[in-house]
């Protein structure tokens, strides 16, 4: 499966439209896989990553994207977050008092928003919602370019779950470069729809068997197309000892001493790769002192 857990990006040299295809394998089990999520939320997330790794690839600068669902349906929350590097993350909470969740989207996520949150490396973070009121992730993705950006977008997601210990996911992205004002005319963005008629007659059985190369010949063999270099999708988390020390600043010393004297350390849990950072008296009172230097890695 060389061709998965990797971005691919092109472009049409005789159209003013973009694209990029990722699948994804590998980079999943740590989402997938890190709760006993139900097989909806699997898909959910598996979505979501597809979708994540895909609006990565469009950022200009070095930073982290998220994408993350609140909703008062059966999930409550989810996101998945991505470096410019394509490392991915993600996690989902839902009611666990349920037997069953609906296979809807529109009754998984009731009375939704998404949040899209581009946090650069340098520079101020931006933050946009959109309402999940379409029958899928990627319609409404689709529109949450439409109103911020008026940019025509297309998005498709795929998953494949039948392997319950190798879920798949996969998407592909088209859209149409700004690179004049008519460009954002979806009316007149006749090379656009084109394209995009074209790629809908991708079925899941290809997209998830043949290689990426043949599918964008299958696709796309009678247009001007060029394909720029593979860029790898992996599962890695950002936190760290440092960033759990941070969060422990701003705790009261004494609670945090009294939290050692009944259990034996602070113990403090990331909830995407579930490392334990684990903190004694000395790490206390060196942190309040200001004078921590642990790890700046997870361990």
């Amino acid at each position: 499966m060389s061709d998965f857990d990797n971005l691919h990006r092109f472009l049409f040299t005789q159209a003013n439209v973009r694209g990029e295809l990722v699948r994804l394998n590998d980079s999943l089990k740590n989402i997938v896989h890190s709760y006993e999520y139900p097989v909806q939320i699997q898909q959910l997330l598996c979505e979501m990553a597809a979708a994540t790794s895909l609006l990565t690839a469009t950022l200009k600068f070095e930073g982290e994207i998220g994408l993350q669902v609140q909703s008062k349906g059966p999930v409550s929350y989810a996101v998945v977050n991505a470096t410019h590097n394509q490392t991915l993350r993600g996690v989902a909470r839902w009611d666990e008092s349920l037997t069953t969740l609906p296979e809807n989207f529109s009754e998984l996520l009731t009375d939704a928003v998404l949040v899209i949150t581009i946090t650069p490396d340098e520079g101020e973070r931006y933050q946009g919602v959109v309402a999940l009121d379409k029958p899928s992730l990627a319609e409404c993705i689709e529109g949450y370019f439409q109103q911020s950006e008026q940019l025509a977008t297309k998005v498709q997601l795929m998953t494949d779950l039948q392997d319950a210990e190798s879920a798949k996911a996969a998407g592909v992205l088209l859209q149409v470069l700004p690179a004049q004002a008519s460009a954002t005319d979806v009316a007149s963005a006749n090379d656009f729809e084109h394209i995009t008629k074209l790629t809908e007659t991708l079925k899941q059985e290809e997209m998830f068997s043949l290689s990426v190369e043949e599918i964008l010949y299958r696709l796309y063999h009678q247009e001007k197309v060029e394909v720029f270099p593979p860029k790898t999708v992996s599962f890695a988390c950002t936190c760290s000892k440092a960033r759990s020390a941070e969060a422990l600043r701003h705790v009261e010393k004494a609670e945090l001493n009294s939290i050692i004297e009944e259990e034996g350390a602070v113990k403090m849990n990331c909830q995407y790769c579930h490392v334990e950072y684990r903190f004694d008296s000395i790490d206390v009172e060196a942190i309040h002192n200001g004078n921590y230097g642990g790890p700046a890695t997870n361990q």
